[in-house]
């Protein structure tokens, strides 16, 4: 029986989430996926006998540090590289995540046709598609240029040969890293083991190479980048693209940017030749709707440091179940119990006979904590079946108590109601709102109470 080496330890490791473990078991206790632990191994370096070498650090200050070397690559498009900052910094590496379908490779065509126009060297990387796949959406884009190169691959040695060539790319788009191998560790190709050290690899080469790479990578059921965490720490942007598949738009966001802002969006909407940019989508997600039908609010969203107008829907109906049915689609399930409950608790209404349903118009997410007295108008008028009026907009966060919180971004809000004719605009007051007080458009409201004796 061969024993292991007392050099080497061992863990185990979920596929899909990378939370490690001690022994083997057949679910992970933390994802509830059923058979991704994989065996790792790895060397106990403490054992191996290496000294620390004794050699001062060469440390530096602030000022002794230039910038003058940074290089910025041009996307080609002026809306994404505003998006990214300033554009897509030499040797960056980007990670790019949404669902299957949702228009990920069709945008980094895209973006690879732009890049390739001014003049620059690229390289996109498939191991999900194969060429004549690749060929077939270009042509559907409109994409010929002869300078479109593709690799078809799974080896991470074969994507090292193009990078290390004599006239390197200064552009590569990896599509995706689940697809690709390192010979070096062991581990089936999309596993935990294999996407560090791809990633890892990757990085450095592109480093050293002033080279702007994106990965491509999968999500999980709950939204989340797929593979280990550390995937997302290792690069230095991420973005997810988000939408429904048979809807017409998609936004991108960023949750990471070390080289830029963080939290910006692009709104992007699919067309017969691919995805383009809107330059205004303030108002785009307002489709036409019944203004004399009750149930329908507008709210002024942040989705990071742009205002949007969003339409939201309810439903109140009378149950005739046991259970009354809580539905809700684009904001979050808890936070729609959340401001039943104090709908009910403060307005003595009676909420728990009531089917509840709200819906985020254009199917879009919306995370912002400000929609919360939107869609209690909207509530509202669909339970006294009275109309919000046409041109009425809300933001404001309810706390448990009734009261209405001012949130992020209250400058901006009112200056794009404003500026786009919504009257009257129904928010909580801050001392932006205290400047421009005299504005008859404006009414300034504490807590739900007042919402229902101003606007019902």
């Amino acid at each position: 029986m061969l024993k292991k080496n007392s050099k080497e330890r061992y863990h185990y490791e979920c596929s899909s989430c990378g939370a490690r473990f001690l022994k083997w078991q057949g679910q992970c206790s933390k994802c509830g996926e059923w058979g991704t632990l994989e065996e790792i191994r790895t060397t106990n370096s403490s054992m191996s006998g290496g000294t620390i070498p004794h050699t001062d650090p060469n440390l530096l200050s602030l000022q002794e540090i230039s910038k003058e070397h940074i290089k910025v690559f041009s996307s080609g498009s002026e809306s994404f590289d505003g998006f990214l900052g300033q554009g897509m910094a030499a040797g960056s590496v980007i990670l790019l995540g949404g669902e299957p379908g949702v228009g990920k490779s069709t945008f980094l065509m895209q973006l690879m046709a732009g890049f390739l126009s001014s003049g620059q060297r690229g390289v996109y990387v498939s191991g999900e598609e194969s060429p004549v796949q690749l060929k077939i959406r270009a042509e559907r884009l409109g994409i010929q240029d002869p300078e479109f190169r593709v690799l078809n691959t799974h080896d991470l040695y074969d994507i090292f040969g193009v990078i290390r060539s004599k006239k390197p790319p200064q552009f590569m788009i990896i599509d995706s890293i689940q697809t690709i191998k390192s010979p070096d560790v062991p581990g089936i190709i999309g596993g935990v083991s294999q996407i560090k050290e791809v990633a890892s690899r990757l990085y450095e080469e592109v480093k050293h190479r002033d080279i702007v790479l994106i990965l491509v990578s999968h999500i999980t059921k709950d939204g989340q980048i797929a593979g280990p965490k550390v995937l997302e720490h290792v690069v230095d942007v991420v973005l997810y693209m988000e939408g429904d598949r048979l809807s017409s738009y998609r936004i991108l966001k960023i949750t990471k940017n070390r080289f830029g802002p963080c939290n910006n969006i692009l709104v992007l909407e699919m067309g017969n030749r691919g995805l383009k940019i809107v330059k205004d989508p303030s108002t785009f997600f307002l489709t036409t709707r019944d203004t004399n039908a009750p149930g329908s609010a507008l709210i002024m969203a942040m989705e990071g440091q742009r205002p949007l107008v969003i339409e939201v829907q309810a439903l109140v109906s009378r149950s005739f179940g046991q259970n009354p049915r809580r539905t809700s689609v684009g904001i979050d399930l808890n936070r729609l119990y959340l401001l039943l409950a104090i709908l009910e608790k403060r307005l003595v209404l009676k909420f728990s006979e009531m089917d509840v349903y709200v819906k985020i118009g254009a199917g879009i997410k919306i995370t912002d904590p400000a929609i919360d007295l939107g869609v209690c108008s909207a509530i509202l008028s669909s339970y006294f079946d009275v109309p919000v009026p046409e041109k009425a907009v809300f933001w404001g966060e309810v706390d448990l108590s009734g009261f209405v919180r001012p949130s992020f971004g209250e400058e901006k809000r009112l200056s794009q109601a404003i500026n786009l004719n919504f009257s009257p605009i129904i928010c909580p007051s801050s001392k932006h709102i205290k400047v421009i007080s005299p504005n008859k458009g404006i009414s300034v409201i504490k807590n739900i109470c007042e919402l229902r004796n101003h606007a019902f």
